[in-house]
């Protein structure tokens, strides 16, 4: 049996888009001689929906495109993705399915049951879990088809003793697929691998495991498709963050053909540059837009936006606008140009001095006799926000956030101003993480300015400021901020590592007070295990400090 693994980007909701994609790729592997080809989870309707699904149009248009596919499943079949009704009145109204294709016709439906409920996913809010089993049989061989968390979660949920596949093992399957829509962190590949490989080992199967790629807003799915021998032995790796098809002939109960490999690590830094370029390419893609603004500093972080910009949209989409202030200094001015030229994309000079000075003097009657503080230097970043958004308004741009994670954590950042835009791109990347990322940028010469790259980092809002007048040195912060974020420690763990107990408690305290500041940045491309955003929902009025 020759089985055709179709690693693909999906457009959420887009049923003509996803059906003939699907479509095209059944009859590629037919061309190519497969027997079967399997698409990924959810592929019909793009994963996640949320809450399309709680329009019955919406079924019934993943219905209609799986009787659509199903036409094309004629000497080939296909295992495909999508929501489907549960027709017994009790428990939620769908199940996370997939539809078994064969000589034209659905021949088993296999359904989800260990439905993920944690980080960014929800799917409690939307299925009922599945409770019977049954391989899908097809040319003489069984075989044991799973969905994503059905071979993970295997026993941390308590609604199961049991886990799928612990059931059908019992109906001797020979060969196991999962179809899977696994987001990427940078930790997570490493994970997937051993996970998968433990599934292989523990019911002594080989296993096809397929992943879609491709951005749906914040969540980026990186693909990675993988094979695996009885043994638990990797024997293949299908690329990251592209879409790719490919064929394996399973035989005599393997799969033919390849060795056992090592994992194909990539840098961390690397991965998350290579999410970024593909977060934004189809963020705009799918959102029907071609062209992006900027405001352009000449420091790190929006240098590195830019960059990254330029790579997935081509720098003449990209529209950097530079706003000194009359505490700029001329080498962020001259840094943002040589960053600008390096690229080539377009750019605006828009001195904000006139605009902060005519505020300054409106508000002087109501501020008289106080003097000058965060409130001038908010103003002024306010400046800035009007501006790029009145160019993403006169010409159709949409704006780049360029906030970084460590800022969003403690709230240094000024709401309606830096923290204006459609999209967070480094909103998940911690300080520290974008100095990487602009060595990365500059591996093969020079774009981003070394000058950006060195300088201590600054707003420049008021003569002389610099991040550390504020923030603790970054390398600290940052340490801190992953113990508390990503690895949720308390203040007391993070404290008995040797952080001073001081530095802690009030880093803590800034990243809890700045919750009501991130209720209002715009979505955050999630490149890490726990972003800002819907897989991290604290409260604004809270009063616990950890």
């Amino acid at each position: 049996m020759k089985i055709a693994l179709a690693q693909l980007n999906y457009h959420i909701g887009n049923f003509e888009y996803n059906t003939n994609k699907i479509i095209e790729h059944i009859e590629l592997a037919k061309a190519k001689g497969a027997d079967l080809v399997v698409f990924a989870e959810l592929a019909i309707c793009g994963y996640p929906p949320r809450d399309f699904l709680e329009f019955d149009e919406f079924i019934e248009l993943c219905e209609k495109a799986a009787g659509e596919i199903a036409k094309h499943c004629v000497g080939i079949a296909c295992i495909v993705g999508l929501p489907v009704k549960n027709e017994i009145l009790a428990g939620k109204d769908l199940y996370n399915a997939a539809y078994f294709l064969e000589d034209g016709q659905l021949k088993r439906v296999v359904k989800k049951a260990l439905l993920p409920n944690y980080d960014v996913f929800d799917e409690y809010r939307y299925f009922e879990p599945a409770s019977h089993f049954e391989c899908v049989d097809f040319k003489g061989i069984k075989i044991a088809v799973t969905i994503c968390e059905d071979l993970w979660n295997i026993n941390n949920n308590p609604l199961y003793i049991s886990s799928p596949m612990d059931e059908l093992i019992r109906q001797k399957p020979k060969l196991m697929i999962n179809i899977a829509a696994s987001p990427f962190s940078y930790l997570h590949d490493e994970e997937r691998v051993v996970v998968l490989s433990d599934n292989a080992k523990r019911y002594n199967m080989p296993l096809l495991y397929v992943n879609q790629v491709g951005a749906q807003t914040e969540i980026i799915f990186d693909g990675g498709s993988l094979a695996f021998d009885a043994k638990g032995n990797l024997i293949d790796e299908m690329p990251y963050f592209e879409e790719a098809v490919r064929i394996y002939e399973f035989e005599d109960n393997i799969i033919k053909g390849h060795e056992p490999m090592p994992h194909q690590a990539v840098p961390d830094i690397e991965q998350i540059y290579e999410a970024l370029v593909l977060g934004i390419k189809d963020y705009f893609s799918k959102s029907g837009f071609s062209k992006a603004v900027l405001g352009l500093s000449g420091g790190i972080d929006s240098a590195v936006v830019c960059a990254l910009a330029a790579r997935a949209l081509g720098a003449e989409n990209v529209m950097a606008v530079l706003m000194p202030s009359k505490y700029s200094s001329d080498h962020s001015i001259q840094d943002a140009l040589d960053l600008v030229n390096n690229l080539g994309c377009q750019h605006e000079i828009i001195p904000i001095k006139e605009a902060a000075d005519a505020f300054d003097s409106m508000m002087a009657p109501a501020f008289l006799g106080l003097p000058f503080n965060l409130t001038e230097e908010n103003i002024q970043a306010r400046c800035r926000g009007v501006i790029v958004m009145a160019m993403s308004n006169k010409f159709g741009y949409i704006l780049l956030n360029t906030s970084n994670k460590s800022e969003c954590a403690v709230g240094y950042g000024t709401l309606y101003g830096d923290m204006c835009g459609a999209i967070g791109v480094i909103g998940d990347v911690y300080k520290t993480q974008v100095y990487q990322l602009a060595h990365y940028i500059n591996k093969d010469g020079i774009v981003i300015p070394e000058n950006s790259i060195v300088k201590p980092p600054s707003a420049e809002l008021r003569p002389g400021q610099k991040d550390s007048d504020s923030l603790p040195d970054y390398d600290v912060l940052d340490k801190i901020l992953f113990q508390y974020i990503e690895l949720k420690q308390s203040s007391s763990g993070i404290i008995a590592q040797g952080y001073d107990e001081a530095l802690v408690r009030r880093i803590i305290k800034m990243v809890n007070s700045a919750e009501f500041k991130r209720y209002q940045t715009p979505p955050i491309l999630r490149v890490s295990p726990k972003a800002f955003g819907m897989g991290r929902r604290m409260p604004i009025v809270g009063k616990y400090l950890s």
